[in-house]
């Protein structure tokens, strides 16, 4: 009887983290320099794009953010901060160059790429941090 009870724990935390994940945004999250901190450390993966309204290589990667925000759900949380509007993040992190892509694992800057990177490229970095 032991073994079953242990089966059941066991079946009753996937399922737990299963629908915690499902909770998780599957659209990128717009954040900025007062809840940037708290949006990093609330999961265990996240992406933040950083990105500017004029920016034309920006344009051209925020719905690839978009898409993998849906793709990934459950796995990775994505999040957009524009430097122009929130300077003390950005200039917390360096970011000198835009489009910027601040990979966290477990609220720690992990990774970083920069520059108008295809789809496949930036899903596998991603992958690499899973």
């Amino acid at each position: 009887m032991d073994e079953l009870e242990e089966i059941r724990k066991r079946r009753m935390e996937e399922i737990k983290t299963d629908l915690e994940k499902t909770n998780w945004p599957a659209e990128a999250m717009i954040i900025s320099d007062a809840d940037f901190e708290d949006f990093v450390s609330r999961y265990p993966l996240v992406v933040v794009d950083c990105w500017a309204e004029w920016c034309g290589p920006c344009k051209r990667v925020g719905p690839i953010i978009d898409s993998l925000a849906g793709q990934m759900q459950g796995d990775v949380v994505f999040g957009k901060l524009d430097t122009d509007q929130n300077q003390v993040t950005a200039r917390k992190f360096q970011i000198t160059a835009i489009p910027t892509l601040l990979v966290f694992k477990n609220g720690q800057l992990a990774d970083r790429m920069v520059g108008a990177l295809p789809q496949v490229s930036i899903q596998e970095k991603i992958k690499s941090y899973l």
